[in-house]
């Protein structure tokens, strides 16, 4: 596996003090706020410099009963190529639900769910990965994904769940101690337990983050500094393994760049890890000039039963062995219990049973208040307009509104909702508003047939 070192997550607000901090060996962009065709100049830079850049997705939703859309895994694909990436990274979750399979409208959740650990969501999974795997041009790692709710009649432990996936799949794994530790707040769950199950020989790299507790819940922020529980947690994997590239992740109230480099420090006393750039540029200086592109693919091989590996090999192959689809109905069954999971989270309607109503109400409230916090940041006009009444408003809309397309979409609905409303009140605001709206949707405010069609839509949704 590549030697990635310690690195740190890049956003566009912390570029100039991810260029600027020591000992930086490689970087992590969100997939989906980059384009291939044209990359922040700020990646550039630090690829010139020899940082390696991992492109991480999170919409993939491969955990969900749906095959992988093509589209996606191309576009993904595409940006693993322009950044000259060793291997890109997804997650194992669900994130939106409904549709075909169901016979429902498709629902949205803006954020990662978790999966069942059940056969039937293993066999979809697995199904998933490997067309994942066969349309990606570099390896692929999975992440472990903090969770505020359990599915009920779970058949494997979280460690249980990912070696199996391994084993049928050989993909690599992603760990994020920090959800290891968030798992155990919410659901109990031991962190040393679940790395005892884990195959480490195929953890790719690691993350690191901080979150808070509020009310017995522990909330992954990626807005905190990093707890002494979660560095705990890495120096037990650690103790495992070598870990290939470990990573600090911080999305929301960035810190001066002395404290990012004091965590940065903090992780690599826990893990006792020199600066695998230097030790790659040794190593290019000696034998020629270093390269971040990636080799080409190769065929995919087979770890152990069954485990397949795109974009090169891993220890221990051997020759390649299909494994069947899905069982018998799995997708559909999946699909049903994601989408009446969804619809509960998202569009009030009754929560399954088995689910601990009061978590679903706790992991509800965080799934608005993300959706506001993300519209806010991809239209800020729209706080700029509506001013202190924005988050109420968008609140009070979100919960009869579940969203059904990207974040873009849901800002321009909002505003839509608005203005068929005849708000806000305030002749300025709305007059502003409107212009905002039909700037972006290229329409003028829908008439009244059209309100009473939508209207009908939004009920429909609703049931």
């Amino acid at each position: 596996m590549t030697e990635l070192g310690i690195g740190i997550g890049w956003r566009p607000e912390i570029a100039e003090a991810v260029e600027a901090l020591h000992g930086v060996d490689w970087v992590e962009v969100v997939a989906e706020n980059i384009c291939a065709d044209h990359l922040p100049d700020s990646l550039t830079r630090l690829r010139e410099r020899g940082v390696t850049v991992v492109p991480h997705g999170v919409s993939l939703g491969l955990g969900g009963a749906d095959r992988p859309d093509p589209a996606r895994l191309a576009a993904l694909g595409e940006k693993a190529v322009a950044l000259g990436a060793p291997l890109v990274t997804e997650h194992i979750a669900f994130v939106r639900a409904g549709g075909p399979l169901t016979a429902t409208p498709l629902l949205e959740a803006g954020h990662l769910l978790p999966v069942p650990r059940t056969r039937d969501a293993l066999d979809v999974l697995c199904e998933n990965v490997r067309i994942a795997q066969d349309a990606l041009p570099v390896p692929l790692a999975l992440e472990n994904i903090a969770a505020l709710i359990a599915w009920p009649g779970e058949e494997m432990t979280e460690g249980q769940f990912l070696a199996e996936l391994v084993e049928r799949t050989g993909v690599r794994l992603l760990i994020d101690v920090a959800n290891l530790h968030t798992n155990h707040v919410n659901r109990g769950e031991d962190p040393a337990l679940a790395l005892s199950e884990l195959p480490v020989e195929a953890i790719a790299y690691v993350h690191v983050a901080g979150g808070v507790e509020r009310d017995g819940v522990w909330h992954d922020t990626h807005a905190h500094p990093v707890p002494q529980p979660v560095l705990d947690i890495l120096a037990d994997l650690a103790s495992r393994v070598s870990p290939p590239g470990v990573l600090l992740e911080r999305d929301d109230d960035f810190p001066p760049e002395a404290e990012l480099a004091a965590e940065l420090d903090a992780i690599r006393t826990t893990v006792g890890m020199r600066s695998a750039r230097a030790e790659r540029v040794g190593t290019a200086h000696a034998h020629g000039a270093l390269s971040l592109v990636p080799a080409p693919r190769q065929a995919s091989l087979l770890i152990g039963a069954g485990a397949r590996v795109s974009g090169g090999p891993m220890p221990g192959a051997v020759a390649v062995v299909e494994e069947p689809a899905p069982r018998g109905g799995a997708r559909q069954r999946l699909a049903v219990t994601q989408a009446a999971l969804l619809s509960a989270l998202v569009a009030g309607t009754p929560v399954p049973e088995g689910f601990d109503t009061r978590r679903i109400a706790v992991q509800s409230r965080a799934l608005a208040a993300k959706r506001a916090g993300v519209v806010a940041k991809v239209a800020p006009e729209l706080p700029e307009i509506l001013g202190k009444d924005f988050r109420r408003a968008f609140l009070a809309y979100a919960r009869s509104r579940p969203m059904t397309g990207g974040y873009r979409r849901d800002a321009l609905d909002f505003a839509e909702h608005l203005l068929l409303a005849e708000r806000p009140e305030d002749p300025a605001a709305r007059r502003r508003l409107t212009e905002w709206w039909q700037d972006r949707s290229g329409s003028r405010p829908p008439g009244r047939a059209t309100r009473l069609v939508r209207a009908a839509r939004h009920a429909l949704v609703r049931r």
